[in-house]
């Protein structure tokens, strides 16, 4: 339609001037050629002269005639080159030329008429090359040439059939089109010179060129103007327009299928008119065609058909519109890309079309073209898809052939794109459930390799939280996650990190670890006044050579390790004084402060050293709270050793902590050369972790994430 690659459209018409041009060059007088040799004051010297000749030679005798046949066919070649246009304009030759399409007056009504047509078509023709630019064509309407050319479109009415007939009337319908496109003025002005209706009765021409011409001032006369689409309607157009799509002409289906593609444009009720003139079925047949220009027009078409306000989206699928628009969808060209997916993505909100598309082949192509570089095509393929997924029996398809994979890793360039493959994505989500269920979890146990890897890796981002024990414990999906991190491919290693990672942390925001819980043992804190204070101090430890006054009753209190040291049959018993070798001075204040009051604050500086003190005490709160301070200063460069650091001093939570970062960060930490060994030793954490979490969920019935939040 015009409005698509409009640049595009400005150069075919040019080219098909100049196509014409060749046509006709065995007619045109034997005179010198503008060669490119020639200066710039020659051509302009040959222009004047020219265009002189056109403003003397107004009569109908031979002599002037003849002259001016010459002159307007020498112009029309030197205005091929657009480079040298705005000089023949410079130079008058828009008047001139609009002066010799104007009848003069005869002699006698009985004189033969020299050169019957031609020079009125070899000016029309140059008109025409000249309206190409845009900034020539409101000089030519005001040139008087718009009366002129409609007049020229009436001959058709004389009896006389000939070769130059048609060509003027051929070359007047180009210049209109030429003169109207992308111009709403001239197209309006056009529809009042009275210029339509002999279009249309163009339509019915003999001469295939000439309704080829027709149709094509036409089609640009009924882009974005309703008054022009509603005269061509009133003139009974439709009927003929749609006789011309099944034309074996393809320029003429071509132009026809144009017309009714701009006709239906933003016209709904047009759109019923050209339905009910029986269209549907012969643009469903260029769909086939051999010409890419009418098979991307069709597309577009068929697209406009199956808008939301039709109810034909049915029919035109059970009138064979999807396989052909499917096979376009593995076009090497963008915009036959671009329509039928479009069209595709309209009838797929109908939900008697979608499971249609799909057993057509049609995932597949339109998960393709997410991947593509244009974002109108990119777009139009996540339209369709988002139909296709409001159907539960799609589903299963969309998610064994790596759909969900495609559009959780797609990158989208607009904004709009983004969001529909969000809905997308909820759409499934919600459809994840009952038969469709089944049928994946079938698929787990059952099919190839491959299959049953998309199926575990879509099914963690998208199952509801109480059917992860049954998907991924009950029926072997965490293995397949699993055994993917210990595959050599970066990018299976890369899905099942982040598939596991999405299970652990599914329906809420994310944190590392908890804070200190709650003691199960009753506390005695006997303040932070009492901290290091020799008041009431019945033990005292030494540190680096430093004495610690204690008071017992609050060791005895705090953890198992203290009360097997003063209420058991260890030396330190009945001692007054107790060495500490292995911790220093600042890490015991700090362990001693927290069982004095409680809570401490712990910088990352002490964490470690605090938390083999904390383990070694058996002081399980501050081991949770070293586990917190260092759970929060993880990097890729030093995971691995905070994961041994766990495992060592039996830090659970923030063993599960680096589990979740290898996860989260995988890629990154992929670039380290201990990565491989790392999966190795975390793997079967990673296992136990699963399994325990969510055997623990489903027993409670709880849906709250498998890590735990702040």
């Amino acid at each position: 339609m015009d409005h698509q690659n409009k640049p595009q459209t400005r150069r075919s018409l040019k080219r098909k001037l100049e196509q014409e041009f060749e046509e006709d060059k065995s007619g045109r007088c034997k005179a010198a050629v503008v060669e490119s040799r020639r200066t710039h004051q020659d051509i302009i010297r040959d222009v004047r002269i020219h265009v002189d000749v056109l403003n003397t030679c107004i009569s109908f005798t031979e002599a002037h005639r003849a002259a001016a046949k010459c002159s307007a066919q020498l112009l029309s070649k030197i205005a091929m080159n657009e480079d040298i246009v705005d000089l023949i304009v410079e130079c008058g030759a828009v008047p001139a030329l609009v002066k010799q399409i104007q009848t003069p007056p005869l002699l006698a009504e009985s004189d033969p008429i020299p050169f019957e047509y031609e020079v009125e078509k070899a000016c029309a023709f140059a008109l025409g090359l000249i309206a190409v630019k845009a900034e020539h064509q409101q000089l030519v309407v005001d040139a008087g040439a718009l009366p002129c050319l409609v007049n020229l479109l009436k001959m058709h009415k004389d009896d006389c059939n000939s070769r130059e007939m048609n060509g003027v009337i051929r070359k007047a319908a180009d210049a209109i089109t030429n003169l109207a496109h992308e111009n709403a003025r001239i197209k309006t002005r056009i529809r009042t010179e009275g210029g339509i209706p002999p279009l249309v009765q163009l339509l019915e021409y003999h001469d295939i060129k000439v309704q080829r011409s027709a149709a094509g001032a036409l089609r640009t006369l009924a882009f974005k103007n309703d008054e022009n689409k509603n005269q061509i309607v009133e003139c009974n157009a439709l009927p003929t327009l749609v006789l011309m799509l099944s034309s074996e002409d393809v320029t003429v289906h071509y132009e026809a299928v144009g017309v009714i593609g701009n006709l239906v444009h933003s016209s709904p009720n047009i759109k019923k008119d050209v339905l009910l003139a029986g269209a549907l079925q012969p643009v469903i047949r260029l769909l086939s065609s051999s010409c890419l220009e009418s098979q991307r027009e069709a597309a577009l078409l068929i697209g406009q058909f199956a808008a939301a306000d039709s109810d034909c989206k049915v029919h035109i699928v059970q009138r064979g519109a999807v396989p052909p628009l499917i096979e376009m969808l593995t076009s090497s060209d963008v915009q036959l890309k671009e329509m039928s997916a479009f069209a595709l993505g309209r009838l797929a909100q109908d939900t008697h079309n979608q499971v249609g598309i799909v057993q057509s082949g049609g995932i597949v192509p339109l998960l393709s073209l997410l991947d593509s570089k244009g974002g109108p095509l990119q777009h139009n393929s996540a339209f369709a898809l988002y139909g296709l997924a409001e159907n539960e029996d799609n589903v299963v398809d969309l998610i064994k052939t790596g759909g969900v994979q495609k559009l959780l890793e797609g990158e989208f360039i607009a904004q709009p794109t983004k969001d529909c493959v969000a809905k997308t994505l909820k759409r499934l989500e919600e459809k994840i459930h009952g038969r469709a269920l089944s049928h994946l979890l079938y698929l787990m146990r059952t099919a190839a390799k491959a299959v049953q890897k998309r199926v575990a890796l879509a099914l963690a981002h998208l199952c509801a939280p109480n059917d992860r024990k049954t998907i991924f414990v009950d029926n072997n999906g965490l293995e397949l996650l699993l055994g993917l991190l210990e595959s050599k491919s970066f990018k299976q290693q890369k899905d099942g990190s982040e598939a596991l990672y999405k299970l652990a942390t599914k329906g809420t925001s994310l944190s590392s670890v908890d804070a200190a819980p709650v003691s199960p043992t009753p506390q005695v804190y006997l303040g932070e006044q009492y901290v290091n204070n020799p008041t009431l101090s019945d033990v005292t430890f030494l540190v680096e050579g430093k004495r610690f006054y204690a008071h017992r009753i609050c060791l005895l209190a705090s953890s198992d390790a203290f009360r097997a040291m003063f209420d058991g049959g260890y030396r330190e018993r009945d001692a007054k004084d107790v060495e500490i070798p292995n911790i220093r001075w600042d890490v015991f204040v700090l362990m001693m402060r927290y069982i004095y009051t409680g809570s401490v604050t712990i910088e990352i500086d002490h964490a470690q050293e605090l938390l083999r003190a904390a383990d070694q005490y058996l002081l399980e709160g501050l081991k949770r709270l070293c586990e917190y301070a260092i759970a929060q200063d993880i990097s890729v460069g030093d995971v691995m050793l905070m994961y041994e650091l766990a495992e060592a001093f039996n830090a659970t939570t923030l063993r599960e902590t680096c589990l979740l970062f290898i996860l989260e960060q995988f890629e990154r930490i992929s670039t380290k050369p201990w990565c491989g060994r790392l999966i190795q030793r975390v793997i079967p954490d990673l296992r136990n972790f699963f399994v325990s979490a969510l055997v623990k969920c489903y027993d409670s019935n709880v849906s709250s994430p498998l890590w735990p939040l702040d």
